[in-house]
């Protein structure tokens, strides 16, 4: 489980709000400190703007890693990864989820609201959470990333 002092920050775009919704208690019960970074409804919004705020935090310190979620899970991954110190992984399922903490310590899960169940949300994120990065032959490839 994920260290009980970690914080997590979560956004979104009016596509995956009602995701982030239902996966801010998600976080809670897995002992994470929940940084909202937005928004606060479902009106239309423009994902790059939520995507640079939870980029910032990271940057900051303010979380140590991140959930991002819209509609389809390309757009907000794209913006997030224009940031030089994020890994942004869009996953459909656990093997992904796990795969992106083992082999590329991705530090933002991306999720896709229209295209992903609820419970497949819930096993995503409690993988990512839960997997440490495997270093090893991967290191040095994920030090060429930044």
């Amino acid at each position: 489980m994920p260290d009980r002092s970690e914080a997590i920050a979560i956004a979104s775009d009016h596509g995956g709000f009602t995701l982030k919704e239902v996966l801010k208690p998600e976080l809670e019960s897995l002992g994470c400190a929940v940084l909202d970074l937005g928004p606060a409804s479902n009106a239309p919004v423009d994902y790059p703007d939520f995507a640079n705020a939870l980029a910032a935090a990271l940057g900051e310190g303010r979380a140590q890693r991140g959930v991002l979620i819209c509609g389809s899970g390309i757009g907000i991954s794209i913006a997030a990864n224009r940031h030089k110190h994020i890994r942004a992984a869009l996953v459909h399922d656990a093997l992904g989820a796990r795969l992106c903490r083992l082999h590329n310590d991705a530090n933002v899960l991306c999720l896709g609201e229209r295209l992903i169940g609820v419970d497949v949300a819930k096993d995503c994120l409690k993988v990512f959470l839960t997997t440490d990065f495997e270093g090893g032959r991967h290191q040095n490839r994920v030090a060429k990333l930044g």
